[in-house]
């Protein structure tokens, strides 16, 4: 099986996406592509028009609150974002709209972005654990 090395943890390569699991709730909230380097960052999910999958960016280690921001320059989509500390518990929530920027209240060290809708659905608040390594598709 392909690895790859995030932070330090060697982690599967799927290439297929991950399973984005609420377990403070029980719950999951759908899959998703991984966003490790600056190219794959910075492009995100810009210019299209329907996700299959959301998507998990890293951000750098040492980065502050404004580090882990976003922005939404380019989408043509609304999006749902959830902002993970290192010990991927939420540090914030946001629902944002195409051109919009937002920083986290907290700095982030995963930022998820969502499809419309999922952070309600799935009840995630500030303050739950989430893992996203636990299931291949």
């Amino acid at each position: 099986m392909n690895r790859s090395k995030i932070y330090g943890v060697f982690m599967p390569n799927y290439s297929k996406g991950f399973l984005i699991i609420n377990i403070t709730k029980n719950n999951n909230l759908g899959y998703a592509d991984l966003a490790d380097s600056f190219l794959s960052r910075f492009k995100g999910l810009m210019l299209k028009g329907k996700i299959e999958r959301g998507l998990v960016l890293t951000i750098p280690e040492g980065r502050g609150r404004r580090g882990s921001g976003i922005h939404m320059f380019f989408m043509r989509i609304p999006l749902d974002i959830i902002f993970l500390d290192k010990d991927k518990k939420v540090v914030d929530t946001v629902y944002l709209k195409p051109w919009q920027t937002y920083n986290p209240k907290k700095p982030a060290r995963y930022v998820i972005e969502l499809e419309k809708g999922m952070i309600k659905s799935s009840n995630t608040e500030i303050g739950d654990e989430l893992d996203f390594t636990c299931d291949q598709v």
